[in-house]
């Protein structure tokens, strides 16, 4: 962050121009509409005055900016987007998030472009009420699937549920379950992975079990079936976790040699070869989570919710055992 006041003194130069033009040319990493949205909340002072956007300057005149603009809250907006809603009352409800849906817009988003097409844009327009304690941006939000998952997720209606919700996902009593369909076989049917999982310093969009400060992480995964086909071998694996780190199941799987299929920002292959065969490429990853074990925040009632494959990847998978 700059050190703020910031003081520019225009120069013979700068004379007729305007003071948002100047301003936006002699400030190189900031945008004319931030320019002309601090002036519009006089922070930005000529001569120690508030003055307009549209002001021609003399040449002489001292400029002091004196802080950044008061962006407006993050909000998410309802949109009318189908859902497929496993389980509803009171207290929660169990959605079948498609791939490709983000749960919720980044926190750089805005009401435009970027905060379209959300799981939580359709549960606004879905449900009357949701957990206010994600923030007005992530309302209900009480986990979270990638964008390329599909399967189950918790959605929270009531503040007492959501926190209720969280304490059961922070002691480890939520249990999940996914279907993956990793490249190779891997050489033992059961496996537990406890590597710790960080940020990776080069490619902030990846995380990495090679970094420094890593968090715990722990994966379990059980062999299902072993297929062997004209494109390669594969391995279809039930995976449970533990922990909920950012890309996890993913970036363990790829850190033991077996990335999962479609998964190629963690090495899987963008296209499908064999000796004497080709097959078309997934558009996502072969990563469902299908079951959802928990207590029900109110009553402590068990609730077990599944989700089958969705029919692109049962297709993909009938396609390799041909």
């Amino acid at each position: 962050m700059p050190d703020y006041p910031i003081t520019l003194i225009a120069s013979s130069d700068d004379a007729a121009k305007r003071l948002d033009q100047l301003l936006a040319a002699k400030l190189s990493d900031t945008s004319r509409a931030r320019i002309q949205q601090l002036i519009a909340e006089e922070k930005i002072l000529v001569n120690e005055a508030p003055a307009k956007a549209s002001l021609r300057l003399r040449g002489g005149e001292t400029i002091s900016i004196l802080g950044e603009p008061q962006l407006p809250p993050l909000r998410a907006i309802p949109e009318a987007i189908p859902l497929d809603i496993v389980y509803e009352d009171a207290d929660l409800a169990v959605i079948n998030k498609p791939a490709g849906m983000m749960v919720h817009a980044g926190a750089g988003a805005t009401e435009s472009a970027r905060n379209q097409g959300t799981l939580v844009n359709a549960l606004l327009h879905h449900f009357n009420q949701l957990s206010s304690v994600g923030g007005e941006l992530r309302p209900g939000i009480v986990h979270r699937l990638d964008k390329e998952t599909s399967g189950l997720i918790l959605v929270a209606k009531n503040d007492e549920s959501h926190r209720r919700l969280a304490t059961q996902f922070s002691k480890r009593e939520v249990k999940k379950t996914y279907i993956a369909l990793v490249h190779g076989w891997p050489k033992q049917d059961h496996t537990t992975i406890r590597t710790p999982i960080a940020r990776d310093d080069v490619r902030r969009t990846r995380m990495t079990t090679r970094g420094h400060a890593g968090r715990e992480a722990i994966t379990h995964y059980t062999v299902t079936r072993r297929i062997e086909s004209p494109v390669g071998k594969f391995a279809l694996l039930e995976v449970k976790i533990d922990t909920g780190r950012t890309h996890q199941i993913r970036v363990h799987l790829s850190s033991i040699g077996y990335p999962i299929v479609g998964d190629s920002l963690y090495g899987a292959p963008r296209e499908l070869h064999g000796k004497n065969a080709t097959l078309a490429p997934l558009s996502r990853n072969f990563l469902h989570a299908a079951r959802l074990q928990l207590a029900h925040p109110r009553t402590g009632e068990p609730l077990d919710f599944s989700a089958a494959l969705p029919p692109e990847l049962q297709s993909f998978l009938t396609k390799l055992e041909k």
